[in-house]
């Protein structure tokens, strides 16, 4: 190991260690189930928003996002237009309702008006396959991350590291409970933000603050030519990869709003005014750092050669840092190179932390308690629960994330929003703006919409039948398309239809009334049933 990278080792340890003392702080604080699950509901809007950001602005937003551009242009930016766009619709019909009608997890919501033993069952199990899809996006690129930093591709380096991230993952959980992961979360926000922003002005310095010129030194440079910025490189040949396309953005714009990590957040606030400001917030922060992406992309693009970065592109931002660094072996591309790749991490260690409680917390307090204990389980036995729940799911997601490395992981992510929207989003809004909605319709709608988005995946091109495929040497893949969402999303508010309407359970309008003035005006909100 060289000079150059002893320092970038350094540093990023650096990055890690401040994480971990963070943690150890708040789990100082964490003393009950209010504490674990939702930080005291103490965080202000400001405070809540910026952790928000720092959960939405995973490892697929940071190297995914700019490796897509790198590689495909103008079509791998729609993975931030869709990212960005999806925060209205959270915006605008799911965070303050949430907020009032909830307590700790989604389940809460909807098992107010239903039977509680089916419904919490669904959602818990939703819960925990949307968050692994995630995971996985997360730890692929840790593993990627390190083996950069120590120069060695080794896909043993890259499996100890997804190992090592599991076990960082379950102690953030375990120890430090929602405040400590919220903290972890807003501290790798403003690193990322300043990240993110000084090698955008390195490369614009580069270019002369001309757009255009860097527009189109990387179409020259990326050996596509114009059709670099034209849409179609990636999703245009046929016409099988345009409603792939439209698949992929129905997912991406719908999957914000029943991503359970992310809703879980407007329960940390004390009041649904608060729910609503830190979503502004997020949207600021999250609207400058998709600006950033198209610069972080397109600089790639023109600044490397697609064999400085690995084929999925989840380098080219670290490796774009070396290079407006002061180049490949210099001292100046070297620290850039470690405080990005530490900032990247910290990003990863945020995100896997939110998932993994934000699972863990569903199993403890939906499956554990109000299914199992019939509601009658103690705080202490809940919390226990909850943290052998984290080391579970975070061994599952190490396991499945050691073959995933060879995809990119804004394109996981996309599978946890398809996912996300096919079986969570429907329920919600049917729940809340239904009023005949009732048990069966959100069982089915839940679980329909997760076996059709998870079944279609396992026999799309990303298992099989394709050179980048999960395996590549055989092919079971029968549904052409690489997003499910055209058809499961549509499928899962379909089936959410036909459940309810061929159900006679007349108990589930009993309590919307009730329930709709709380989602409006948050009144009771604090005295939300549990069981």
């Amino acid at each position: 190991m060289d000079g150059n990278q002893i320092l970038t080792t350094v540093l990023f340890l650096a990055v890690v260690a401040l994480t971990i003392v963070v943690t150890l702080r708040a789990s100082k604080q964490t003393s009950g189930a209010a504490d674990y699950y939702a930080g005291g509901r103490g965080f202000s809007g400001f405070q809540n928003g910026l952790a928000i950001g720092g959960d939405y602005m995973s490892a697929a937003s940071f190297l995914g996002i700019t490796g897509a551009i790198a590689l495909y242009g103008y079509d791998g930016f729609l993975y931030s237009i869709g990212f960005l766009v999806a925060w209205l619709v959270a915006l605008l019909l799911v965070a303050e309702v949430l907020r009032n009608s909830g307590r700790y997890t989604m389940a809460d919501q909807l098992a107010y008006r239903m039977r509680q033993r089916p419904v919490r069952t669904a959602a818990a199990v939703s819960t925990v396959v949307v968050s692994i899809f995630y995971l996985l996006a997360q730890m692929v690129g840790a593993g990627a991350l390190v083996a950069l930093l120590l120069g060695i591709d080794s896909g043993t380096v890259k499996n100890i590291t997804i190992f090592i991230v599991g076990l960082l993952m379950i102690f953030y959980v375990t120890v430090g409970g929602m405040k400590g992961t919220t903290y972890v979360q807003m501290i790798k926000a403003v690193l990322l933000m300043l990240g993110s922003a000084l090698i955008v002005a390195l490369v614009l310095i580069k270019f002369n603050f001309n757009i255009s010129d860097l527009l189109g030194t990387a179409a020259t440079n990326s050996g596509s030519g114009e059709a670099f910025l034209q849409p179609g490189l990636k999703y245009g040949a046929t016409l099988t990869s345009k409603i792939d396309f439209i698949s992929l953005g129905i997912a991406l714009v719908l999957g914000t709003a029943g991503l359970p990590h992310i809703l879980i957040r407007f329960y940390t606030t004390p009041t649904s005014r608060d729910a609503r400001k830190s979503v502004l917030w997020a949207i600021g922060l999250i609207g400058t750092f998709y600006l950033f992406t198209l610069v972080l992309g397109f600089g790639a693009a023109a600044l490397l050669k697609k064999t400085d970065f690995d084929a999925a592109g989840n380098l080219a931002a670290p490796k774009l840092a070396e290079v407006v660094g002061g180049g490949i072996g210099s001292t100046g591309g070297a620290i850039l190179l470690a405080l990005i790749a530490a900032v990247a991490f910290a990003t990863i260690l945020a995100v896997v932390a939110g998932l993994t409680l934000t699972s863990s917390m569903s199993v403890a307090h939906d499956l554990y308690n109000s299914v199992f204990r019939h509601g009658e389980a103690t705080e202490a036995e809940e919390l226990k629960v909850s943290r052998i729940a984290a080391g579970v799911i975070g061994l599952v997601s190490i396991l499945l994330a050691i073959p995933a490395q060879s995809l990119n992981i804004a394109f996981l992510v996309a599978l946890a929003f398809a996912v996300a929207a096919s079986a969570n989003l429907p329920a919600i809004l049917m729940n809340m703006f239904w009023r005949r909605f009732n048990t069966r319709g959100a069982t089915w709608s839940i679980y329909g919409g997760l076996i059709l988005a998870v079944g279609l995946v396992a026999f799309s091109p990303v298992m099989s039948g394709a050179e980048t495929s999960l395996f590549p040497n055989v092919d079971f893949a029968w549904f052409p398309l690489a997003n499910p969402g055209i058809v499961s999303i549509p499928g899962g508010f379909l089936l959410g239809i036909i459940g309810t309407l061929t159900s006679h359970e007349p108990a589930a309008e009993e309590r919307y009334t009730e329930l709709e003035v709380r989602a409006l005006t948050g009144a009771g909100a604090e005295g939300a049933v549990q069981h």
